[in-house]
């Protein structure tokens, strides 16, 4: 096994709960159908709060060096992806402490390998296909620049993925170490999705009929 073949395998997995993130419903989910500017800056910033918030905590406990720095380096980018967001409501933004089923999950984790997986490759599958949606939900409302914002954090996140990918390969020395990461990685896009269908089936939509 090989990152990049680690990496297809749980997309293949998760295919059609990643295609179903992936959907125009997904903001509909996210902000319990307020389609608003204001609302869908506010969800985008959560998420980046609560992924610097689970990265910081493992900076602080990490025994590998090289995990502990990786960790930090992506706290340290969310902190950052956290304020552009915050910069387009005018920094009138606070959070409510709730980081949600997956983040709730990742900060449960303990193992090196296990954050790599569900932290550095599960949780930026996820991200990529939120702030795809993100990007069209701006396009189509003529806001070109925002529309840009996200698409920086969109890269910076594709950097990440790609680094998770290296450090498993780093890291994963036998077949059951591979076992494990993707069971992780494959959870943590499961819990992603659950939240994203429970939301959905709240508003009466069947997340089913979705692809």
């Amino acid at each position: 096994m090989d990152g990049e073949r680690f990496r297809s395998d749980v997309e293949a997995a998760k295919e059609t709960e990643l295609n179903r993130l992936g959907s125009q419903q997904l903001l509909v989910a996210l902000t319990d159908a307020e389609l608003t500017a204001e609302r869908v800056l506010d969800v985008a910033a959560a998420s980046e709060h609560a992924a610097r918030e689970t990265f910081r905590g493992w900076a602080d406990d990490e025994n590998d060096a090289d995990a502990r720095e990786a960790f930090l380096e992506v706290a340290q980018q969310e902190d950052d992806h956290l304020r552009r967001v915050t910069d387009e409501l005018d920094g009138k933004w606070e959070a409510d402490g709730d980081a949600g089923p997956m983040h709730a999950y990742l900060r449960g984790r303990e193992s090196t390998i296990e954050r790599i997986a569900g932290g550095m490759v599960g949780r930026p599958l996820v991200s990529l296909r939120t702030h795809m949606q993100l990007i069209g939900f701006f396009v189509n409302e003529a806001d070109e620049r925002r529309a840009d914002v996200i698409r920086d954090l969109r890269a910076e996140t594709g950097d990440v993925l790609a680094d998770g990918v290296e450090l498993l390969e780093a890291n994963c020395e036998t077949d059951d170490d591979w076992q494990s990461a993707q069971m992780v990685a494959e959870y943590t896009v499961q819990l992603a999705y659950d939240d994203y269908a429970d939301a959905l089936r709240n508003l009466g939509f069947d997340p089913r009929s979705v692809c």
